[in-house]
Order: C-alpha cells, then structure tokens, then sequence
C-alpha cells in the first residue's frame, strides 16, 4: 500500500457522501490533496508530456488526467475453451491551482461487460491507482515542490527532504525524462557574448571525457519535441561550442563529426539529424531525441570513428 495515501485517502461510497467534493459517480473516490501550487502552463504540460511513456495521458483545462490499463484472463491457456479476457482500466486525475487534488474512482466491474470471473478487480485498481500516484509524485515537477515543501515545513535538508518523499512513495515506477522542465543556466552564462568566445578551427580530439559530469557546468537544456536534452559546457548560442548533450546517451557535439554511424547503428532509433550552423566540428549532429529509449546496447558508442559517444546504463 502507498504509504502516501495510508492516511489521507478518503472513501466515499454513496453519492450525498461525496457531494460537494467532485462530480464522480465510480464506486469508489480516492482524494488526497497535496499543500503545493501547480498553476502555470508549462508546468502542467511538463506533467503531462512527462509520463506519456509510462501511462495514457490527456489534459483538458486546468485538470491533467493519467489512465493505467491492464488485462484479466479467466485461464492461462487462451486456446482452451471457455477462455475469456478483458481490458480493465483506472484513471487518476489531477486538479491543479492553488492546492493540488490527486483523485481517483473505482468504478463497479460491470462497467468493462460482464467478467465476473474477474478476481480481486477493486483491490488490483486501488493498488494500480496508488502505483499511478506515487509515480507521478516521484518523477514529475510535482516531486520538487513536494521536497521543498518538506525542506521548509519541517527544516529538513534536501537530502532528508528527498529521503522523506522516497519513502512515501514506494509504489512509484522511475520514469526517464519525465521532468521536461529543464535545469537553467546561470545568468553569466545566458548573458556570455558570442564574439568573445574562442572558437576552434576544427574538431575536437575525441575520444569523449567520460567524467565530463564533473569537469563541465551543466548548461542550459534544449527541449527537444519528445524530451528535454539536458547539456554541459555549451557556451553561447552559435553552436561554436556546444559541449556535451544527454544524460545518459551522451555525445559530445564538439568531437562529432556527424558520420552518421550512429543513426544507422541504434536498433530503436534513438537519434534524429538536428542542424548546428557553425560548429567547427560539422553543421549538424545527431540530436538523442528520444534518449529514454535506449536500451544500452552500446551499438552507436562502438560505430563512432572519434569516439564522441558514451552510453551511460538507466537506473
């Protein structure tokens, strides 16, 4: 059971119970309401974008909705006769603004058909439903506000603070890339003018720094249209040095020579073609657009003639 929810979820079974509360007609509504503001727009598609890899997600207004499917079958053998299956389903929606409600409804059996051969149906859903929250509150935007809130409310370290929310959602799958809002740059390094970096005449020597997390400054991120790529030691915004891009499919762009090796080599097609004007290296590098994908197969790091790449495995 998610701690998180162990003693702030409410069930209401009758309709004058939840008057009031929201417009839910599921057997069964689960709210919990968290003491942090999600307002801005950016925030709630960073929400919504971010778990779109992880559950079926939809946003309407001011509300961003999560949906987890799974199948029931009524034997293990779906050649044998009387076999039977269905598609089951619960939603967890979220209503931002000034406080932020996670609710959610069971809804009676009888809504997917008839499959009363279905065995523990409301017990699975409030699980999956708990398992949906947790996740949410771990891996989104959601999960900075809820440790600063922590830190403030209750004087803890960010580490304390990290460890508290940790533990509150033991249910929670971790999900790549599921914070598109990006790690700004630093106002200096925003403000750096172009014509006073020192631009190389060609690439740079690979093979690349696999230390370079702590060599480099992190630097401002590029939102790609599927993830944010998060970048280190990008200097201005000419593309003259552009330094390492992604977390955990890391290239760094000024030892790229956009062979193209990788593009051909990567079984889940994890890089796309993406145009940088002016890099001395070569005008276009292959941008890990769709970096939560890789499956650490090690095909592109070991087809790069420079050595740009380093592959790092997703914990």
């Amino acid at each position: 059971m998610s701690l998180l929810l162990k003693d702030r979820v409410y069930s209401m079974e009758a309709p004058t119970a939840k008057r009031g509360v929201y417009p839910l007609h599921g057997f069964k509504l689960g709210l919990y309401r968290l003491p942090i503001k999600l307002e801005e727009v950016a925030e709630l598609k960073s929400v919504h974008d971010g778990l779109k890899k992880a559950f079926e997600m939809d946003m309407y207004a001011d509300r961003i909705f999560a949906t987890y499917r799974w199948k029931e079958q009524n034997m293990d053998d779906p050649d044998a006769k009387g076999y039977e299956e269905v598609d089951l389903s619960v939603t967890v929606e979220i209503v931002t603004g000034e406080v932020v409600d996670i609710i959610y409804q069971i809804f009676p059996i009888e809504k997917f058909g008839d499959p009363n051969w279905v065995r523990d149906y409301r017990k699975k859903a409030d699980h999956f439903a708990k398992m949906v929250i947790d996740t949410i509150l771990r891996n989104t935007i959601l999960a900075d506000k809820m440790i600063s809130y922590f830190a403030k409310t209750e004087k803890l370290s960010e580490v304390a603070a990290i460890q508290k929310l940790e533990e509150l959602t033991p249910l929670a799958k971790i999900v790549l890339g599921a914070k598109p809002k990006p790690v700004e740059a630093k106002d200096d390094e925003e403000e750096e003018d172009d014509s006073a970096i020192e631009i190389p005449d060609g690439a740079k020597p690979g093979p690349i720094d696999v230390d370079y997390k702590s060599k480099m400054k992190p630097s401002k991120a590029y939102d790609a249209p599927e993830h944010t790529i998060k970048t280190w030691g990008r200097k201005g915004t000419s593309n003259g040095i552009m330094g390492v891009w992604g977390e955990f499919v890391s290239v760094d762009y000024d030892i790229c020579i956009a062979d193209g090796g990788c593009l051909e080599a990567c079984p889940v097609g994890v890089y796309e073609w993406f145009d940088t004007p002016g890099n001395p290296a070569s005008e276009k590098k292959p941008l890990m657009s769709k970096e939560p994908d890789c499956i650490f197969c090690l095909a592109c790091e070991g087809v790069c003639p420079p050595q740009a790449i380093k592959i790092y495995e997703q914990k």
